[in-house]
Formats: C-alpha cells, structure tokens, sequence
C-alpha cells in the first residue's frame, strides 16, 4: 500500500482501519504538535497577553512560522502567506521529524516559482488557535493542563490582530502582498481593511467577505460530528491514552469536510461505482472504492490535527463578516486600499464563485475591473491547493504589476 504523505494519496485495495493501523499505530488522543516535539523548521515569536474579543484575555500567546527567502535591507519584499483551516507554516517543504506533512504549496513558493524565493521573503505563520505550534486549544496553559474548551472563542478579527502583532515582532512594517485561500483568503481581506496602510497587494482566493447560513451549517455538522463522539470528554480528552481520544468524531468531521472540499464531477468520474474488495457491496460484504477513500483521509486527519482545535477554527470561520462593525459589507470592501486578485473556482461548491465576483464587484482596485478571475478546475475547492500552473499565472501578475 501507499502510505504517503499527500492528502490525496489513496492506497489500493481494501482498507479498513485495522490495516491503518497496522501500517500506522494507534491514533493519538490529539495530533497537535505538542512541547517536546521535534521543532523541524519552525520559528517562534511571542506577542505576550493577547486579548480577544470576547473579553477574554490570554497570557503568553506565541506564534509558531516558517520563514522563505530574505528580507531586503529596506524591508520592503515581504509577503504574508494565510493557510486555509487544517494547513500550516510548512509551504513547500517534504514532511520531516516535526513536520507530519508535506508542504501545502510547493508549486508556488520557492526558487523560480510564481511567489520566487530568491526575491521575496516569505512569512508563513500557523493561525492563532491552531495546533501547530501557534498558541490554540492544544497548548499548556498556566495552570499546566491544556486550554482545551477553554480556549477563548476566537474570530477571524482575532486572528489577524495577533498577526498585527507577530508583524510588528519582526520589523515589518507593510507587506508588499498578503495572499490567502480559503480561510486564509478571510484573513487576507480582513487585514486588508483592518489595516489598509500595511497592505500593498491583496489576494483572496477561494473565499467569501462573510459566512453564509449555508456554509455555517455545513460546518456545524462538523462541530457536533466532534462533540457527538463519547471519547471527546466536553473537550478534556489529552490526557487519555493513544487511541483513546476523539479521533472518530473528528474523522467523521474531516470526512464531511473532504465531500465540500471536491467537486462532484471529480469524484464521480474519479471513483464511479467501483468497490474495494472482492465482494460486491450487494452481497454485503465490500465497500465502494470513495468510501475508502474517505475513510483512509478521515483516519489520516486525527494523526496530524486536534478536535478542540478544529472546532476554534471552524467557529472561526462562522464569525467571518468583513462588514461586522464597519456599517455593513460593501462599505468595508471599499475601504481597501490594496491593488488586489480575487480568485474563483468553476466547480467550488463551498465557497461559489458568486462569492468572490461580491467581492471584486466592491472592491477600488483590482487586476480585473469588477470581475473576479474565475479558474476551470475539476478538483472543486481544493482546486487553489493543486492547480499550481493556474493559480501561480495569475498571482505571479499581482506581484508583477
């Protein structure tokens, strides 16, 4: 069997989660990158106690990132790069000791590539409340236990006001082009109206100015696919034993996650009906080869993330309102200063392209008039994480111009 690294590596044959198991051991109670383990190629800022705005106020919040290339002696080629919900700092890099992944976007970061390393310095952080090292759920706090539930409820306000001050640590007074797809494409366009003058160009790929009830039902299901699992314990689960956490609760999650993520025609040319096994499902005995395929990817997921920390992150994404507190959504689009790219894809059925022509119709001053661009993709949402040739072709023109 392949059991590589990339998300959508899917190994032949009948799996079920004996065979994961045998190939990869038990599941942990949490796959968050923990104190102790091996740090790989992370850097860590504090930006002491942070305040949230639910009130709430956390001691020695600290940011876990990868940085690629050099800052110039001016300071003046930095690019903030936003991860979307599960990613993390590793852009391009194979997975290694303290890295469980390989990098998330290696067709467009690095040497020669459409975000080019020997010319711009990039600063990849993991997003407040993650479990990659930035401070989230997972992390130990005063008391010596875990945040877990205790972990303020966060916004996507939140999160980039803490990389305002990740920012400031390191000296960069504006970002040449803040880029972001997905949940890191509403990070993008909240820094650019929270902070108009430390953003020169702004690209939003894949993503919505607010969350619809649509897309915060969707996640919903998720939440409580978590909640429902008897392993999750209100959220106190670290300390249990390998195997003993919620990890069915969030593969279920993940799973339901995966179908928004692809488009229908991807999967369905892709898997059709053909089952795993030598038994036809109508016997009782085999499972259709996309049921595998979910499960495998499902497994995978609680080896590498953290329950509470997905439940932040989407709730997060719920908050999402470019317009919340800033006399609505338009107003707030056209108070961005940035020259900007906004990116649709043809087949995503999560975040429609209905949403980002919303955004580039209100937006000053963008590479394309009102009109967002909008690229053919059969991979549906997941088609700015694979679809490297296109997606770089059209960032390379952001920074180009």
């Amino acid at each position: 069997m392949d059991w590589q690294t990339n998300e959508d590596t899917v190994p032949s044959g009948f799996i079920t989660e004996a065979q994961i198991r045998s190939v990869l051991g038990k599941p942990p109670a949490s796959g968050a990158w923990r104190e102790g383990d091996p740090v790989g190629r992370r850097r860590f800022a504090d930006i002491g106690d942070f305040a949230f705005e639910s009130g709430q106020v956390l001691p020695k919040v600290r940011f876990a990132y990868e940085t690629y290339g050099t800052l110039s002696p001016a300071r003046d080629n930095a690019i903030l790069v936003l991860h979307a919900l599960t990613g993390d700092s590793n852009l391009n890099h194979p997975a290694e000791p303290g890295h469980p992944t390989d990098g998330w976007w290696p067709g467009l970061v690095g040497p020669g590539l459409p975000i080019d390393t020997d010319r711009w310095f990039v600063v990849a952080p993991n997003m407040l409340g993650g479990c990659q090292g930035t401070t989230g759920p997972s992390s130990t706090a005063p008391d010596g236990l875990e945040w877990g539930p205790r972990f303020p409820f966060t916004t996507i306000a939140d999160q980039v006001r803490a990389e305002h001050e990740l920012t400031e640590r390191l000296g960069i007074e504006r970002w040449f082009a803040v880029i972001g797809g997905s949940m890191g494409g509403m990070q993008a366009l909240e820094w650019a109206v929270a902070y108009p003058d430390a953003v020169e160009r702004l690209a939003v790929i894949a993503a919505p100015a607010l969350s619809s009830a649509d897309q915060i039902a969707l996640n919903s299901v998720q939440v409580q696919a978590i909640r429902a699992d008897p392993l999750f314990h209100g959220g106190d689960y670290y300390d249990a034993p390998d195997g003993e956490g919620p990890h069915q609760g969030l593969a279920l999650a993940r799973r339901m996650a995966l179908l928004n993520y692809r488009s229908p025609s991807e999967l369905n040319d892709r898997f059709q009906r053909s089952w795993q096994s030598g038994i036809s499902p109508l016997g009782g005995g085999g499972r259709f080869a996309v049921e595998s395929y979910l499960d495998f990817h499902g497994n995978k997921f609680t080896r590498r993330f953290d329950a509470n920390t997905y439940i932040t992150l989407v709730e997060a994404m719920n908050s999402h309102d470019i317009g919340r507190g800033r006399a609505g959504v338009v107003s707030a689009l056209e108070s961005v200063t940035a020259r900007s790219l906004v990116v649709g894809i043809d087949s995503d059925r999560l975040f429609p392209v209905a949403d980002q022509e919303f955004i580039a119709a209100h937006l000053p001053d963008t590479l394309d008039g009102t009109d967002p661009v909008v690229i053919e993709s059969k991979f549906g949402h997941d088609g700015f994480l694979i679809e490297f040739d296109i997606v770089g072709r059209e960032i390379a023109r952001l920074l180009a111009e």
